[in-house]
């Protein structure tokens, strides 16, 4: 079950969810990011990238930044926060397929001006020709086929004109089975046991990433195993100068 990546489905995938049970999942959620470590993985991918040399010049003006897939907004939300206690001025945009998710980001994040939605297909052209500073992707990447992944990668490192964040999941057995136990015992929602455990299934080991990034070109980048079980990548054109 573990050797390689889980191609089921999520019930999060279906783009067309909105009420009270996706609310529900989006709380959880923000719950898991905030104590099992994901909010903290991008916090220190962002410290590592602007501590670099060439990110300096960037800084003189507002750094764009998107969050791809991002749902509720909360990794927005800290990002804002980080920023604001560095002094760094930032210009943040949420990127979403699913509208209801715009929604509720545009109005959850309606107290940071510097936070803007907009509903898209990462793999469309419009979305392609887009520039940002910095692209996070946290917890977005194992929603796709390592087929997709690739494309998405090698697109991503064109469109970053600093660096690639990516904060995903390890496929580990303990933690399949601890998410399992915890959700089963503590979460309301029904999408979140369904899904926390599937999204570990379908995540990574270090080989898959350097499968993946092999084959999407990206010869240069960091990738730290981080608690709980999380995988800190970064790559892009500050890695290359």
């Amino acid at each position: 079950m573990f050797n390689q990546r889980s191609t089921d489905l999520e019930l999060m995938d279906d783009l067309s969810l909105t009420g009270e049970d996706l609310r529900q999942n989006l709380k959880e959620l923000e719950f898991i990011n905030r104590w099992l470590g994901g909010h903290e993985v991008v916090r220190q991918g962002l410290n590592q990238i602007l501590a670099h040399p060439f990110s300096a010049s960037f800084q003189k003006n507002s750094l764009k930044i998107a969050d791809l897939g991002s749902g509720g907004g909360d990794t927005l939300k800290m990002v804002a926060q980080w920023a604001r206690s560095k002094n760094i001025k930032v210009e943040l945009t949420g990127v979403d397929a699913n509208a209801f998710m715009v929604t509720y980001g545009t109005k959850y994040c309606q107290e940071y001006p510097e936070i803007s939605f907009q509903q898209a297909d990462v793999f469309s052209p419009e979305f392609a020709a887009q520039k940002y500073d910095i692209i996070i992707c946290s917890l977005f990447l194992h929603h796709f086929t390592s087929e997709a992944m690739v494309r998405l990668l090698s697109q991503l490192r064109q469109q970053a004109r600093i660096a690639v964040l990516v904060n995903d999941l390890h496929r580990h057995p303990l933690a399949y089975y601890s998410i399992k136990s915890l959700t089963r015992a503590f979460s309301k929602s029904y999408l979140v046991k369904n899904d926390a455990p599937l999204s570990v299934l379908r995540a990574f080991s270090k080989k898959d990433w350097q499968e993946i990034l092999k084959q999407a070109s990206v010869q240069q980048y960091r990738l730290h195993w981080k608690w709980a079980f999380r995988w800190l990548l970064v790559f892009g054109p500050f890695l290359e100068k």
